[in-house]
């Protein structure tokens, strides 16, 4: 079959399924989506090529879809006929587990009931969501287990700070707990994910029992059949849609947990997520103070090491002893050269806070090179240290084929070094991404170094990551996809693509084609936004605030319905609540004052009694809130959304940007608020029979050239200026 009868018969899928759905309304721009999806799926030559010689060719559709478009049906439709008509299969990836859980528990469900071929899908998540079973059965026990050293503290709670933090009844408190998880599992009254508990566990608490690559002998332990996250992995082979999230999706290239990129149909949603999970995943740290954890470790590969007759643990105790001696020696020079910068008072306060970390950039990502001999000396021993490890592991991987009935303990035996190895491998990587140095016009990394108090402890921390997002994706991702659909509501920055696609790594790629699809809402009916001008600079931040929440209170006071208050810091919203009249206190419900659902639940209660009920929140509430109709029927905007590159990440770019001559602010910091803008706008209108007032209180909006680029950005609502009262 051609790629155009391919394309065609998939669009038929798509009209077929939107036409038997309820409800059915004809949305132009959905279709269009959907005509984009499935040629450029259509193009992408899959698997080995059948030539050798030539390139096998790309295509990679970036498609902005305004809400109410539709778009999850827009590219699903498309991508599963497409997969189930090339034999080949749909891997999806969205921002959060919630959007996951969205799609497989009711987008898949429904479509699967609509679409002619029959298909099935599943859910992946990482392997730390799931429980292991020997943990979790040796700790419920009671930490018993063999070892000389298996002490229970020492494996519930891993690090320093957290073993002087939690008294001896805490310990015995997280036992019961592990107790209780290991019944509910074996009463079948749970499944082994962590987000299927009623209340999940703090991470803290989590740890301890979780199913991390690092500790899993796989195939060779005792509990393999009976392992939940293998039992998912399971579900995944024989699913022809596969739904993962950002962060799975770049840590699993080349592991052979997801499809192979270059034999599958890829879709990113929410993708103007994906940058900054890039710079996430990539980025590493080491704690260059609290290191009894390396002394742990090494006892345990040495007599662990005996027992499986590993003859390089003979190296063990001089790689300790060198890099112990080597980060000693680096948080003692570091103090030297930057301990005036990290003890010095925050920003906006007046003295030093221990418990609050400070920071030190390394300007230009030059190591000052007193610091390089320490660094060098902590790679190499590290990664001596790290092929004693690996040893170790083989040898007992080995010993466990030949003895299965020793499986049990040999297994927990290399959990034992698992669970301690990923900080050594930490170590390793961050000391070396430290130590590089970027070729002639290249940007370098971004190094910085952190003081903290914790408990008892002060902290020194090294901290190291790679400054251009695109440049990561572009080596790690794009160079293995063959065929992909990149979506959001919000992929232009000011009306163009240029930004999101320099951020991406596929900027110039000759595989792109761009679309975007304009919303079906009527903006400038279905809302009005209301820019208010006032006398303060809104950089004048304590002068700004007093008049902006005057003005605000004022405005609040007309609300009869739902709405939405967003603010930029959490200053700005305290001072807010400190000057709600009594009167208003109890229709106003704060972010963190309740958990987020049951505060919207709250919300929908309230405006569902005909009530008026106003949620103040923040960033967190500006992206993926639904609040259709009566809900949200005015949004306040108190400060346009500035994301200044104030983060050592940013920070080094802008660094960088303003040695080549560029500006850092037009180039970096605009784009970037006008896509959190745009998102935060888009909380009004929800559906096309919303009616909503969005008022912004930030006079930089109407009157800068910038403005006017962050206006062009967002909705076509009517504009109405006003002045403020003050």
């Amino acid at each position: 079959m051609s790629a155009q009868e391919w394309a065609d018969q998939a669009l038929q899928s798509f009209e077929s399924v939107v036409q038997a759905s309820a409800g059915f309304r004809v949305r132009e721009g959905q279709h269009l989506m959907a005509r984009q999806v499935a040629e450029t799926f259509a193009r992408a030559q899959l698997g080995k090529p059948e030539d050798d010689v030539d390139e096998p060719e790309r295509a990679i559709a970036v498609i902005q879809a305004g809400t109410g478009v539709g778009k999850s049906l827009a590219y699903s439709v498309p991508a599963i006929a497409m997969a189930l008509a090339r034999g080949t299969r749909v891997l999806i990836s969205t921002a959060t587990v919630a959007l996951q859980e969205q799609l497989v528990h009711k987008d898949l469900p429904q479509l699967a009931a609509r679409m002619e071929q029959p298909f099935a899908f599943a859910l992946a998540k990482g392997r730390g969501r799931y429980v292991c079973k020997l943990k979790l059965e040796r700790l419920a026990g009671g930490g018993s287990g063999g070892g000389d050293d298996d002490l229970p503290d020492d494996d519930l709670f891993p690090d320093e700070a957290a073993q002087a933090r939690h008294p001896r009844h805490d310990a015995e408190a997280r036992l019961r707990f592990y107790a209780s998880l290991a019944d509910a599992l074996a009463q079948g009254g749970w499944d082994g994910d962590r987000d299927s508990l009623d209340t999940p566990p703090e991470p803290e608490v989590w740890s301890p029992v979780a199913a991390e690559a690092s500790s899993c002998t796989g195939r060779h332990c005792p509990l393999f059949n009976q392992c939940s996250y293998f039992e998912r992995r399971k579900q995944l082979v024989a699913a022809q849609v596969i739904v993962a999230n950002h962060d799975l999706l770049l840590s699993s290239i080349g592991a052979r947990l997801l499809p192979e990129l270059d034999n599958c149909l890829l879709v990113i949603d929410e993708a103007h997520h994906l940058p900054a999970t890039a710079l996430d995943q990539f980025a590493c740290e080491m704690d260059l103070s609290r290191l009894t954890w390396l002394d742990k470790l090494a006892s345990r590969a040495l007599r662990i090491g005996q027992l499986v007759e590993v003859e390089e643990i003979a190296d063990i105790p001089n790689h300790t002893a060198r890099l112990r001696a080597a980060l000693q020696d680096l948080a003692r020079l570091v103090m030297d050269v930057y301990g005036e910068q990290l003890r010095a008072p925050l920003p906006g306060r007046r003295s030093f806070n221990s418990s609050m970390p400070t920071r030190a950039r390394v300007s230009g990502g030059l190591l000052p090179d007193a610091l390089v001999g320490p660094l060098g000396q902590a790679a190499h021993h590290a990664d001596g240290f790290l092929q004693a490890l690996s040893a170790i592991a083989k040898a007992l991987k080995s010993e466990m084929r030949d003895k299965p009935d020793e499986a049990r303990r040999l297994s927990q035996l290399y959990a034992q070094i698992g669970s301690l190895a990923p900080r050594l491998e930490g170590v390793h990587a961050c000391a070396q991404l430290l130590l590089q140095d970027a070729p002639e016009g290249a940007v370098p990394a971004a190094k910085w170094f952190t003081l903290q108090v914790e408990g008892d402890f002060i902290v020194v921390r090294a901290h190291a990551s790679p400054v251009l997002p695109g440049n990561t994706l572009k080596n790690h991702l794009w160079s293995a996809v063959r065929g992909a659909v990149l979506t959001s509501a919000t992929l232009t920055s000011c009306g163009h693509f240029d930004f999101f696609l320099r951020e991406s790594g596929l900027h110039g790629d000759a595989a792109v084609t761009m679309l975007a699809v304009a919303s079906p809402f009527d903006y400038a009916r279905q809302g009005l936004l209301v820019a208010t001008e006032t006398q303060a600079e809104p950089r004048d931040a304590q002068t700004f605030t007093a008049e902006m929440v005057d003005a605000l209170l004022s405005d609040l006071a007309l609300v009869e319905a739902g709405a939405l208050v967003l603010f930029t810091s959490r200053e700005q919203m305290r001072q807010a609540v400190d000057a709600m009249p009594t009167a208003m206190r109890p229709v106003v419900l704060v972010q963190n004052t309740l958990p987020r659902q049951q505060l919207l639940a709250r919300h929908r209660e309230r405006v569902a009694q005909g009530l008026p009920s106003i949620i103040f929140g923040m960033q967190s509430f500006g992206e993926g809130l639904d609040l259709p109709g009566s809900l949200c029927e005015s949004l306040f905007i108190t400060k346009l959304p500035f994301a200044p590159p104030d983060d050592p990440v940013g920070e080094a770019r802008a660094e960088w940007l303003r040695g080549a001559g560029r500006d850092p602010f037009s180039e970096l910091v605009v784009p970037a608020t006008a896509i959190r803008l745009a998102q935060w706008v888009g909380r009004a209108i929800r559906t096309e029979d919303d009616q909503a007032h969005v008022y912004c209180y930030d006079k930089r909006l109407v009157r800068t050239g910038y403005g006017q680029r962050l206006l062009a950005g967002l909705p076509p609502f009517a504009l109405q200026r006003r002045q403020s009262a003050a």
